[in-house]
């Protein structure tokens, strides 16, 4: 049986985007093994965790918003897209239920952003002021190369051929397509990846189990690797190995699930 991804719909507030956006994300899911499953942001909570239930794995996307600032502590720059509250509910839900059960959890963009806050850290709420112009690359398939940690997961995925070694890092190439990032790392998530030309955060990953980290796959990227599954193997690597992780995945009797709260 192949296994099952939640994967939530982009926005509320731009079908357009969803229509666009949420079929890429699937379809890399089912290029490497899994099945993907919408997750709907208009559900109530009893019908997202019964969904949630039938899931071995959680994705979360990219997104036109940006998270509230004031659940980092801070008042929003001009600079912000408007929140979107019914996404940020549906990935709060979809978080909790992957710590809850140790299931594995991979994040793009602004589902990096969410994991990141969720996990106690905090954003940079605009980038024009760094070197690279991160949002320039929509349309491109490399922006820019992140130097990736050669011991963490993400550099045991990629090879070498792709991301060559080079003072001590993986150097990968990236596309880029994002105004914010990650400023203080949540509680136990490692910095695995910046970007080589401004130092931005483009990757991070660890569970909840800081003594044993390899207990549970999580790995949050800043970049888009959907929408290079065709041309970089280490895009296609990457969600191979996320469906890998979850077609072992065991629910954990110890935990408690949000789906098995009423």
């Amino acid at each position: 049986m192949k296994p099952r991804i939640a994967i939530p719909v982009p926005t509320s507030t731009n079908p357009e985007y969803n229509s666009r956006s949420w079929p890429q994300y699937a379809e890399a899911v089912r290029n490497a093994g899994g099945e993907p499953v919408e997750i709907p942001l208009n559900g109530t909570p009893r019908e997202t965790a019964d969904l949630i239930n039938t899931c071995q794995g959680v994705l979360l996307p990219g997104s036109p918003a940006d998270v509230n600032p004031h659940k980092y502590g801070q008042e929003p720059l001009p600079e912000c897209n408007a929140a979107d509250p019914a996404r940020e509910n549906v990935d709060e839900l979809l978080i909790q239920d992957a710590h809850n059960l140790y299931k594995p959890l991979l994040t793009i963009c602004f589902g990096t952003q969410s994991l990141n806050i969720w996990r106690g850290g905090t954003l940079i709420q605009d980038l024009s002021p760094v070197p690279v112009n991160h949002s320039a690359g929509r349309t491109v398939a490399v922006a820019h190369s992140a130097s990736v940690a050669p011991d963490s997961t993400l550099g045991g995925i990629v090879s070498s051929d792709e991301a060559p070694e080079q003072s001590g890092f993986l150097r990968l190439p990236i596309n880029s397509s994002h105004h914010q990032a990650i400023g203080i790392p949540g509680d136990g998530l490692r910095v695995v990846a910046r970007s080589s030309e401004d130092g931005v955060v483009e990757a991070v990953e660890g569970g909840q189990d800081p003594h044993n980290p390899q207990a549970h796959f999580v790995l949050g990227v800043q970049w888009h690797p959907e929408r290079t599954c065709d041309i970089s193997p280490a895009s296609r690597a990457l969600f191979s190995r996320f469906i890998s992780e979850a077609a072992v995945w065991k629910p954990r009797p110890i935990h408690t699930s949000v789906a098995s709260v009423s």
